[in-house]
């Protein structure tokens, strides 16, 4: 059975998210940037307002706006429940309430939405999931996983992260994924296992802490580059 869009929850993350959650300086927003399982994110969205050179890859990607519409209007409400039922698992500072986050998250599908059928037209939001993109090898400098790797360890295996990993560096020069994780919020089972084998491999594995935390104990992203 292909894709289908019942399996999707959309939740979608804001342009100021993206930059802390992955501590992007200003001369990296100017590189060509590759966001792997991006969904109904600003990010693209707000960086190629702002002259930035970015191409998002999803499976999501192959419905049309008002499809994904449909869908964010489906599951909000359970997501603003489960936000509700698990409020002590998350850090309420930047954002100090659920009302307000489901504003924010509001506002950034809606910044998606309006920017899809351009984008797509553009080829910056393109159908394609990991462990199998799309692009040729070195097309971009650094690739993005945000919310999806590690967070999934009980959906996906650690042979999966590795190829999917491995992946990204086949397109990428650098990449970054954030958080380590689970939804359980304990620290991926796969990270050992992924890091040791990418680090035999000619590769320098770091755990980065950046300015961003909301999911409790969620501020460190994992960054592969070759050494």
């Amino acid at each position: 059975m292909g894709f289908t869009l019942d399996k999707v929850v959309p939740w979608g993350r804001s342009y100021a998210e993206y930059v802390s959650m992955f501590d992007l300086t200003e001369a990296e927003l100017g590189l060509r940037i590759l966001g792997c399982g991006d969904g109904p994110a600003a990010f693209n969205s707000v960086l190629s307002q702002r002259g930035g050179n970015i191409v998002s890859a999803d499976p999501v990607y192959v419905f049309d706006a008002d499809q994904i519409r449909r869908r964010i209007e489906e599951t909000y409400e359970t997501v603003m429940a489960q936000m509700h039922k698990n409020h002590s698992d998350y850090v309420w500072s930047v954002i100090p309430s659920v009302e307000q986050l489901g504003s924010l998250r509001m506002s950034a599908m809606e910044t998606f939405l309006a920017d899809f059928d351009a984008g797509k037209l553009e080829g910056r939001y393109i159908p394609g999931e990991l462990p199998s993109l799309p692009f040729a090898s070195g097309q971009f400098d650094i690739a993005l996983s945000s919310h999806f790797l590690f967070l999934y360890s009980a959906h996906f295996s650690a042979e999966f992260h590795l190829q999917a990993l491995q992946e990204m560096l086949r397109v990428a020069r650098e990449v970054r994924v954030f958080p380590l994780l689970t939804l359980d919020g304990y620290l991926s089972p796969h990270l050992p296992f992924v890091t040791e084998h990418l680090a035999n491999h000619g590769f320098g594995v770091g755990v980065k802490r950046v300015p961003y935390e909301f999911q409790r104990g969620g501020n460190e992203m994992l960054v592969i580059k070759p050494v």
